[in-house]
């Protein structure tokens, strides 16, 4: 029983540091961080961005490894969304930006001037229908 225990234990710690390791390329390798400190002129802190980073994926770690119950008030939560959406937007941007994906869509349909405008109304469709989706129950 504890040889089924021991096998379970070494190979869901070796499965969640190949997905974390994994995760970790992805960022690093798209540029997520210093396009983050480039836009914001915060290059001195790039450091603190890298651990700020690192302790929120290990503390998400421990809150789900160990179904912890975190009783906070629904500001908090909203507080901890917003950031949350933040870094996903930054790091689908930051995929998006490397991958040129702009470049190509404007050449293929033509366009010159407007593109701010279209990048602006995908962001705000985002928002609504995410907003939407949470406040009346909407599913896809």
């Amino acid at each position: 029983m504890w040889a089924n225990n021991l096998l379970l234990i070494v190979i869901g710690i070796g499965s969640g540091m190949a997905i974390a390791a994994g995760v970790f390329a992805l960022i690093t390798k798209v540029g997520v961080i210093p396009q983050i400190a480039d836009v914001t002129h915060t290059a001195a802190y790039v450091t603190t961005y890298e651990m700020a980073i690192l302790a929120g994926a290990l503390f998400g770690n421990y809150v789900t490894i160990f179904s912890i119950s975190l009783s906070l008030p629904t500001w908090v939560m909203g507080i901890f969304g917003i950031f949350s959406g933040i870094f996903v937007g930054c790091l689908a941007t930051a995929l998006a930006e490397s991958l040129n994906v702009t470049a190509i869509f404007t050449r293929r349909l033509r366009l010159h001037t407007g593109i701010a405008w279209i990048v602006l109304s995908m962001a705000l469709g985002k928002i609504f229908g995410s907003l939407i989706y949470f406040f009346r129950g909407y599913s896809p």
